[in-house]
C-alpha cells in the first residue's frame, strides 16, 4: 500500500527540540564474536510505552559451526519479539513450537504465567557464513494479562502493513499506526516500525500514541537541525507533532511505543513483574526444576540443556 499523502511531515524548529524528553546511549556487551547493545532499559528511562527490553544483535558474521547458542530459559510477565535484517534463528518453546525465525517475519512469544524457550542458530545445512542483524525486544504484559496463558504467534513479512512513498519504506510489525493496524493480536495498544528512509526523507511520528521513542540502527537522522548517528535511542515528549529526516546516507531507523502500563515493572533475570513476589515465585519455580508437573516445562526437542538460575 501506498504512503499517505495527507501526511505531511513537520520538522520542529528553535525550540521545538525540546520535544526530544531523553537520549540513550545503549551500553555495547561483547558475547565473544557477538556484540550486543542495549538501549531498554536505561538508568533514565526503563520503558518507552510497554517496551522495557530492546537489544540490538549484531551485525556479525557467523561461521558454519558457531553462532547463537542460547539453551532454554524461561519468561513471565512478558512479550517477546526477535526482528531480524540478516540471517536466521531456531527457537523452540515449552508450547511445542518449533519455528525459524527470518528477517522481516513476526514472531510474537507470549509468557504470561510462564515459558520456556531457547534461540539457537544451528542450522545443519548452512555451510558458508551466515550475515545476523536483529533487535531483540520484551514488552511488559499490564497486570490483568500477567497470569494469562502463554502462546506463540507467528505474522510472515508479507503479511505486515507496508507503507511505501515519498523515498520511505515502512513496514508496521507491531500494533497501529497511521491508519494501519499489524495482524499480530498485543495486549495493550502500541506501535513498533520498521522504517527504512532514503536520503532526505522524512517521516512523522504517530500522534495517537502517549510513548514515542525512535531507535537508529543505521545512517543517521535530524530532528531541529541536531543528528543523531546510529546506535542511538530518542524518547519524545507526549502530544508533540515531531519529524524525523534521514542524513545524506539515509537511514533505517525502528519506532516504538504506545500507552504507559499501571505503573513501573521489576526486573530480574528474564522475568518481568509488578510484584517482587512474582519475581521470587518464578524464580523458586525454575530453581525446583520440576519439568513434568511444575509451573515450567522444557521445550520439546530441545530439553537435553538449561540455563540455571543465577546465583545473584
Amino acid at each position: 500500500m501506498s504512503w499517505n499523502p495527507a501526511l505531511d511531515p513537520h520538522c520542529p524548529t528553535g525550540d521545538e527540540v525540546d520535544a526530544i524528553e531523553t537520549v540513550i546511549i545503549p551500553r555495547a556487551r561483547d558475547l565473544g564474536g557477538f556484540e550486543v547493545r542495549r538501549a531498554l532499559p536505561a538508568p533514565r528511562r526503563q520503558m518507552v510505552g510497554p517496551f522495557i527490553f530492546f537489544d540490538q544483535m549484531g551485525p556479525a558474521e557467523f561461521l558454519p559451526t558457531r553462532g547463537l547458542d542460547v539453551r532454554p530459559h524461561p519468561h513471565i510477565g512478558l512479550a517477546t519479539i526477535s526482528y531480524l535484517y540478516r540471517g536466521r534463528m531456531h527457537h523452540r518453546d515449552s508450547l511445542g513450537t518449533d519455528a525459524w525465525i527470518e528477517p522481516g517475519a513476526v514472531n510474537w512469544m507470549v509468557a504470561g504465567h510462564g515459558i520456556t524457550h531457547s534461540e539457537r542458530t544451528d542450522d545443519a545445512t548452512q555451510t558458508e557464513t551466515m550475515p545476523f542483524f536483529g533487535i531483540q525486544t520484551w514488552v511488559a504484559l499490564p497486570k490483568d494479562h500477567e497470569d494469562r496463558a502463554p502462546e506463540f504467534e507467528h505474522a510472515p513479512a508479507d503479511a505486515l502493513p507496508v507503507l511505501d512513498g515519498e523515498g520511505k519504506r515502512v513496514r508496521l510489525i507491531l500494533g497501529s499506526a497511521w491508519g494501519e493496524r499489524a495482524p499480530v493480536n498485543t495486549a495493550s495498544e502500541m506501535f513498533y516500525v520498521d522504517a527504512r528512509l532514503e536520503p532526505g526523507a522524512a517521516i512523522p511520528l504517530p500522534e495517537d500514541h502517549e510513548d514515542r521513542g525512535v531507535y537508529v540502527v543505521e545512517g543517521a537522522v535530524t530532528v531541529a537541525g541536531e543528528t543523531f548517528e546510529a546506535g542511538r535511542m530518542m524518547v519524545f515528549r507526549p502530544g508533540d507533532r515531531v519529524s524525523l529526516r534521514a542524513g545524506p546516507q539515509g537511514a533505517r531507523i525502528m519506532l516504538l511505543g504506545g500507552e504507559t502500563l499501571e505503573g513501573s515493572r521489576y526486573i530480574w533475570w528474564n522475568f518481568v513483574a509488578s510484584s517482587k513476589e512474582r519475581i521470587e515465585e518464578a524464580k523458586e519455580a525454575w530453581r525446583a526444576g520440576d519439568w513434568q508437573n511444575g509451573r515450567f516445562h522444557l521445550p520439546p526437542g530441545d530439553d537435553a540443556e538449561f540455563i540455571p538460575l543465577p546465583e545473584k
